[in-house]
């Protein structure tokens, strides 16, 4: 029988379990197979998008290794909302929410069936913090792989992600590419398998569990297509069951220093703003305190975190030329070497300074610089304060160096009103265009705004125009972005009381956000008109918090 301090041993053993053990020998399980400790492989494979549609064949290669470390797999799938294909639509308003969903089945389904371990298996933007917070409910032994990115799309000598595509639609709109020009683009951004391929929010997240150590180093690195994937996968069942072997729970991974460790790396590759809402939301479902890990570290680890990683949105290469150029475990060694980072034990029983020990260097290459010659010497992050933001927000610095603008506020309500008027040429260099009525409650679901951002940058005006939100940012989104107002305009946030023509200032350097219109006087504009909100939507608006604190659902 198996061993009486395994969770699963509640599920199979003794007289009483007969009939629990009837059912699994009807899966085709055997006695030898319920008497080994029994691992759930949580997937989130779907064939709707090419950031997860070759996860469904990892899993395969993930069992062998399970098994042969002397466990048995047990299968379960989520759902998953793909944002690319989503974005700039009402169905946009589901990927924040499907975090908690994802979150909430893993949950269900490891403690349902009195599992001893979880291997996740990751592909789109939401499925990796959703694992990680699972992960971090769950308390036991737990390995994160992320499936990969995407390989770069190429028309003719330029390599192209989808961010081009979004890019590319701003100039359609512009007269600056015609119908067959969007086509190209369109037709050769994404040649398969694979997440978006710049360090937008899926490669930034993935960077993340390396450093949190939930992600054994150089798994994640990975590209979707490569042939050592499947390698990846086997190695990561094996890591899995040793975890379990050595009673290495997740939350001994989870801590304020291995968060803290995670922003830095996020910071120091210029990555998604989305890497703040989802490490909130990590450290509130492992139980650590807001005194110990809160939205404010952001600012300071950006201050002193140089760019060291060229990568898209703003810079030149992707995940797969980081990967070829010695990947996360270089730019750990870099980060460490200069102090930025602490030592922290990993998944894997070794720590993570022993694991970037072993980083190799792929000579000459441009990808991954050193901390005394950055890219840029300040981090992508700054989070603000004022009378527009009382609770706080997050600026986005990818792609320029600017660290002030004040200029007239154009507020519109919705994102597709945003949409409509800078497609009509409204929006003139020095325009703060203002969207509200987007952020957790008022979406609800708080949409990211890459239909705008990328118009913007489209129609040539990403270097002259700043943009505030109460939704957030895509990690193809570049420019000087504003979003995670808090409180939101649906929850009486003063950023409701702006009007187009108010006087806004942005001072990253001040860590202010205001205007000196008189707010307190107004009455706030009319929350956007959703229709009836029902079902997971409703549910979804009533139970979320402040983006400040990760927008989570759980109390937490």
């Amino acid at each position: 029988m198996t061993d009486k301090t395994l969770p699963s041993s509640e599920m199979k053993d003794g007289p009483a379990r007969a009939a629990a053990r009837a059912m699994l020998r009807a899966t085709g399980l055997d006695d030898a197979a319920m008497a080994r400790p029994m691992v759930a492989i949580v997937n989130t494979w779907s064939n709707v998008t090419p950031c997860n549609i070759h996860l469904k064949g990892l899993a395969e290669h993930a069992r062998r290794g399970i098994l042969a470390a002397g466990a048995t797999p047990v299968d379960f799938n989520t759902i998953v909302v793909t944002d690319g294909i989503a974005m700039g639509t009402g169905g946009m308003r589901a990927s924040l929410m499907s975090r908690e969903t994802i979150a909430d089945s893993a949950e269900l389904a490891v403690r349902g069936h009195s599992l001893d371990a979880a291997l996740f298996i990751v592909g789109c933007d939401k499925t990796i913090p959703a694992a990680a917070m699972a992960a971090a409910r769950l308390d036991v032994p737990s390995v994160i792989l992320y499936g990969g990115s995407i390989m770069q799309g190429r028309l003719g000598e330029r390599k192209l992600t989808i961010q081009d595509v979004f890019e590319a639609i701003g100039a359609h709109g512009a007269g600056r590419i015609d119908d067959a020009g969007l086509r190209e683009v369109e037709a050769a951004a994404c040649p398969g398998a694979g997440a978006c391929g710049g360090q937008f929010t899926a490669n930034t997240m993935a960077l993340a569990m390396t450093f949190l150590g939930l992600s054994p180093a150089g798994l994640n690195d990975i590209p979707a297509t490569h042939p050592d994937k499947p390698k990846a996968a086997e190695e990561a069942g094996r890591v899995l069951v040793e975890a379990l072997k050595a009673g290495r729970n997740a939350r001994q991974f989870i801590t304020p220093t291995s968060l803290r460790n995670a922003a830095i790396a996020g910071t120091a590759t210029a990555g998604s703003t989305n890497l703040v809402l989802h490490l909130l939301a990590i450290a509130r479902e492992a139980g650590i305190a807001e005194a110990d890990f809160n939205i404010d570290l952001f600012d300071e680890v950006s201050r002193a975190t140089p760019v060291i990683a060229d990568l898209k949105p703003a810079g030149r290469f992707m995940a797969p030329d980081m990967s070829e150029a010695g990947g996360s475990a270089l730019l750990g060694r870099r980060l460490a070497e200069a102090g930025l980072i602490a030592d922290a034990p990993t998944v894997t029983g070794r720590s993570l300074f022993e694991t970037f020990a072993d980083a190799a260097e792929t000579p000459g290459q441009e990808v991954i610089l050193t901390v005394d010659k950055p890219l840029k010497p300040r981090g992508g992050y700054g989070v603000l304060y004022g009378n527009l933001a009382p609770e706080g927000c997050v600026v986005k610095l990818a792609g320029q160096s600017r660290l002030r603008f004040e200029g007239p506020a154009k507020v519109y309500d919705g994102e597709e009103a945003c949409f409509a008027a800078v497609s009509a040429g409204e929006i003139e260099d020095g325009d703060i265009v203002v969207i509200r009525g987007e952020g957790p409650v008022g979406g609800p679901g708080m949409r990211e705004m890459l239909g705008v951002t990328a118009a913007i940058q489209g129609r040539g005006l990403g270097d002259s125009v700043a943009l505030v939100t109460d939704g957030r940012f895509s990690g193809a989104t570049h420019g000087f972005m504003v979003g995670h107002v808090a409180p939101e305009a649906a929850r009486g946030g003063p950023i409701a009381r702006l009007r187009t023509g108010d006087r806004i200032v942005i001072d990253v350097e001040a860590r202010t956000i205001g205007t000196d219109a008189d707010l307190d006087s107004r009455a706030p504009a009319a929350p956007v008109d959703r229709g009836e909100v029902t079902g997971a939507y409703a549910k979804y608006a009533r139970l979320v918090g402040s983006a400040s604190q990760g927008a989570v659902t759980s109390g937490a």
